[in-house]
């Protein structure tokens, strides 16, 4: 690869994280790459208000606040490519980044690729996708207007898309395999006060079925065995995530549950290679978080090239 294509900084992840240390990085003169897979902004497209982040007294839409990190990015020099990596060679003064589209040969990589989430793994889970079965509320759901749906999961997102389903929906039931959430407890009270909201605890979707569209879910009750079919038009799921980490497994150091293992400044165990945001271990899932992780990983970098 000529000398003109070769980077100071490849960031892997145009979310948050890796938007956060694009900006940092390409007004460090760093020539700065960004390389993502869907769509700029990551996880905060798919959140339907951002509250609590700084300076924004008033929420702001995900999808909005994505599209200023771009934009701001995009002001001060930073190139943007899509493509999907394959993986990494990491050896050397110069890493290479391997995607399907093309090779990205840089002196340092900043892996920001996020996570994604679980699924349920039932019967028409996967027939249903994008016919009634939907993992983000935000984009899809203006097709559930006046409808009964149901959210699967415990924890701040299922609360967080729940509570925007009730704007246009008939009724959210909340379908939970403990009898407690799991979400912050501001969350959990709107969802207690919210009357569109209902709750079905200690049970669990066996199967999902419809005809063109979803209709109905099969649940099970945890305790008692039971098993029973309610009617639902949707079913939203939030039951986890995972870090994107299928390039890297056998060339950085992972836990156990695939995230990479950094040190405060974001350094992976190979020099010249840090990480951020969701991917990276003990990483709080948070927007504010996501931020400073990137700023972090993008003044490492400049460290390790004005070092080198």
């Amino acid at each position: 690869m000529s000398e003109e294509s070769t980077y100071d900084v490849v960031i892997i992840g145009g979310g948050a994280a890796g938007l956060a240390a694009s900006i940092y990085s390409v007004r460090a003169m760093l020539k700065t790459l960004v390389i993502e897979r869907q769509a700029m902004g990551g996880q905060i497209l798919y959140t339907g208000e951002v509250e609590n982040y700084p300076g924004f007294p008033e929420p702001i839409a995900g999808p909005d606040l994505a599209m200023l990190y771009e934009k701001q990015a995009a002001r001060f020099g930073v190139e943007f490519v899509y493509d999907t990596i394959k993986s990494l060679e990491l050896d050397g003064p110069l890493k290479r980044v391997i995607g399907e589209e093309g090779e990205y040969t840089s002196k340092t990589v900043i892996i920001a690729s996020g996570g994604e989430h679980n699924k349920l793994e039932v019967p028409g889970e996967e027939e249903f996708s994008g016919r009634g079965v939907s993992y983000c509320a935000t984009c899809d759901g203006n097709f559930f207007r006046d409808q009964d749906v149901t959210v699967v999961g415990g924890g701040d997102a299922a609360m967080d898309e729940g509570l925007y389903l009730t704007r246009m929906t008939k009724s959210v039931t909340v379908v939970h395999r403990r009898e407690e959430l799991r979400a912050s407890k501001i969350l959990q009270q709107r969802a207690f006060d919210t009357p569109k909201m209902k709750f079905v605890w200690n049970s669990e979707i066996k199967e999902i079925k419809g005809g063109s569209d979803v209709k109905s879910i099969v649940l099970k009750n945890l305790k008692t065995g039971e098993v029973s079919e309610q009617e639902t038009d949707g079913v939203f799921v939030y039951i986890g995530f995972h870090p994107i980490n299928e390039f890297m497994i056998g060339v950085l150091d992972l836990d156990a549950a695939g995230h990479v293992l950094t040190d405060i400044q974001m350094n992976t165990s190979i020099p010249g290679v840090f990480a951020a945001g969701d991917v990276r271990a003990f990483s709080e899932r948070q927007l504010a978080n996501a931020v400073g992780d990137g700023v972090g990983a993008a003044l490492a970098a400049y460290r390790y090239i004005s070092e080198g």
